[in-house]
């Protein structure tokens, strides 16, 4: 097991490949550790050369929205009434503080997701 830092798109490339190789290995064995380090190394490489940016929040919360089944109706109540809601998701108008808490509660979105800045549309 030779393991060193990933600092080349080359080296992330061959890491890649290693850890298909050794990806269902015991946890117990030899390849089982180098395994959990080599995954260690390569997340600590895409985090740093492919980092995936948070949606804006209204995105965050479409995304949620799917994942929890609901409709745009289901909001009603939690951020204000039907034309609110309609306002909200297409971005007409910003998120207020109470709708961010509303929402961090009953959704489970981090607040510091929905406080993010977007963009209005016109």
């Amino acid at each position: 097991m030779e393991i060193k830092p990933i600092k080349t798109e080359n080296d992330y490339e061959n890491s890649l490949e290693r850890l298909e190789l050794i990806f269902d290995a015991n946890p117990n064995s030899k390849e089982g550790d180098e395994a959990e380090i080599l995954s260690m190394l390569i997340e600590n490489y895409e985090n740093r050369y492919y980092p995936i940016e948070a949606p804006d929040p209204i995105e965050a919360i479409k995304i949620r929205m799917e994942e929890m089944n609901l409709k745009q109706k289901d909001l009603v109540g939690i951020i204000g009434g039907k034309s609110r809601v309609s306002e909200i998701l297409n971005k007409k108008k910003k998120l207020t503080v109470e709708m961010i808490r509303e929402l961090e509660s009953v959704l489970q979105i981090s607040a510091s997701v929905l406080v993010n800045n977007y963009q209005l549309v016109s």
